[in-house]
């Protein structure tokens, strides 16, 4: 009686898959790289701060022309340092507002990872439904009006900026501009501070473009 071979099972190889996270992408490493460069930038182009607060250059303006006047010369001139101030202002603001300061981190978090840095090839999966980009993109701003105009963070924002702006009003108002000069090509519209709202971005999509 002859013995019979032992049945040969089929032996796969099962294939890695290897998943790209948002952080590990070409296109958020030069985003995060743009931004740090642009800051930087921003902030080597900023008035001594001696010349914001020096007591001597305050007056009192002569009438309501003078008074925007000075804000407008003194905006022109100490731009950097005024949008430091509001900066602050706003990150004060923040801090002593925890749910505010939550809130407003995962919803820059949702919009980076869910869909600025997503992967093309990785869709959005909840509860084993895969969204499509224009649903994420519409659940993303659902989410932000939702956040922004539903909950206290429109409140606290808009009160941070009122009292950023309103000081830095007051101080144009009643410094002297009489002793600062501004070269033209200074006192052209600054894209260097906030160029990483748009620069970085486009960049990014070059590199993610390439890749």
């Amino acid at each position: 009686m002859a013995s019979s071979s032992p049945a040969i099972l089929p032996i796969s190889n099962p294939q890695t898959t290897t998943t790209t996270t948002p952080i590990a992408t070409p296109a958020f490493r030069a985003f995060l790289s743009n931004i740090t460069d642009t800051v930087r930038h921003g902030f080597s182009q900023r008035r001594p701060w001696y010349e914001l607060v020096d007591r001597s250059a305050f007056s009192k303006p002569d009438s309501l022309s003078d008074a925007t006047h000075r804000i407008r010369k003194n905006y022109s001139y100490f731009r950097v340092n005024y949008l430091s101030c509001l900066a602050a202002v706003l990150a004060v603001s923040l801090l002593t507002n925890p749910f505010a300061l939550l809130a407003l981190l995962t919803l820059l978090a949702a919009w980076i990872f869910l869909y600025l840095f997503r992967p093309s090839d990785s869709p959005l999966v909840i509860l084993g439904r895969a969204f499509s980009d224009t649903e994420t993109l519409g659940l993303l701003i659902l989410s932000t009006v939702v956040v922004v105009f539903l909950t206290s963070v429109g409140s606290v924002l808009i009160s941070a900026l009122m009292v950023g702006i309103a000081i830095i009003c007051a101080h144009g108002a009643f410094r002297a501009p009489e002793d600062l000069f501004l070269d033209e090509a200074e006192g052209a519209p600054a894209a260097g501070f906030l160029s990483f709202l748009s620069g970085p971005a486009s960049n990014a999509s070059a590199v993610a473009a390439r890749v």
